[in-house]
């Protein structure tokens, strides 16, 4: 990990949020949230997720990455109660990905799975017939690819175009509030990383698709 680069990061996303500029930005806070976790500065890291969910409380990836970074610090009473109220804000959402990635890392910290209302299973043909992986509801499926490549036959495969339009309008705001200039290299490759954690394709499937 190259340090100086991860405290580069820390300056820039710090500056954003200070009550001068633009402290309720919720995707900026999520930035320094990441970016003190690589540093392994993760009370730093806590509070900041802590702040993303003060804004935006149905912030699935937040409440996820509080408690992993939580379980990091050797928290594990507060880890377990992120991840409990995580888990139960993912499933009212339907955020699939995140909320196994909780239920997951509580039963590592050997915590009870929550108990959260299940929703009926089958299709309804007035929302389409395809099973987006992402929320495990029925939609439609994208037309064609949304952009070449694997990642981009994963979505075409896996993502229903109404979860896909939902990420274009958070990816607007991802642009909009990180000020991101998608000619450049690094900010279209900033881009790309808050869309596949939007999509849930970590770094596992990531690798997985770019070998095939």
């Amino acid at each position: 990990m190259d340090i100086d680069a991860v405290n580069r990061r820390i300056a820039q996303f710090e500056t954003m949020v200070r009550a001068e500029a633009d402290p309720d930005n919720d995707m900026a806070w999520f930035s320094l949230a990441g970016a003190y976790k690589d540093a392994q500065r993760f009370a730093d890291s806590a509070r900041a997720f802590q702040r993303v969910l003060e804004l935006n409380p149905g912030f699935s990836k937040a409440w996820q990455m509080l408690g992993q970074v939580l379980a990091d610090d050797n928290k594990t009473p507060e880890a377990i109660i992120a991840l409990t109220d995580g888990f139960k804000a993912a499933a009212a959402k339907g955020d699939r990905m995140p909320m196994k990635a909780m239920g997951d890392l509580l039963t590592k910290l050997g915590a009870p799975m929550p108990e959260v209302a299940t929703k009926k299973s089958g299709l309804d043909a007035s929302t389409g017939t395809f099973l987006c992986k992402k929320t495990g509801k029925n939609g439609h499926q994208l037309p064609k690819p949304p952009f070449k490549g694997p990642v981009g036959q994963w979505v075409f495969d896996n993502i229903a175009a109404e979860t896909w339009e939902e990420w274009i309008r958070q990816g607007t705001k991802v642009i909009n509030e990180l000020r991101l200039d998608l000619s450049r290299d690094d900010d279209a490759d900033k881009y790309d990383v808050y869309m596949r954690e939007y999509l849930g394709i970590d770094e596992d499937l990531l690798s997985q698709l770019t070998k095939a």
